[in-house]
């Protein structure tokens, strides 16, 4: 999180802007992505890595659409 404000204070904006960006940006993702991932987004913005087991597992599951028969 640290690098990412400190790329945007790079860009000419404030510390206030940047936590707005910041902020802003997070709720449009919130908004895209089901419930269930807004507390893992927020864990990842408080400086949090995610484990992201659940989320692989998921998708390893799509594999079978694309195995030939």
């Amino acid at each position: 999180m640290t690098e990412l404000k400190a790329k945007l204070m790079a860009l000419g904006l404030s510390e206030e802007m940047t936590e707005q960006v910041i902020a802003t940006v997070a709720e449009f993702v919130k908004s895209k992505v089901p419930e269930s991932y807004h507390g893992m987004l927020d864990g990842v913005l408080a400086g949090n890595t995610p484990d992201l087991g659940g989320i692989l597992g998921n998708l390893g599951g799509l594999g079978g659409l694309f195995r030939k028969k």
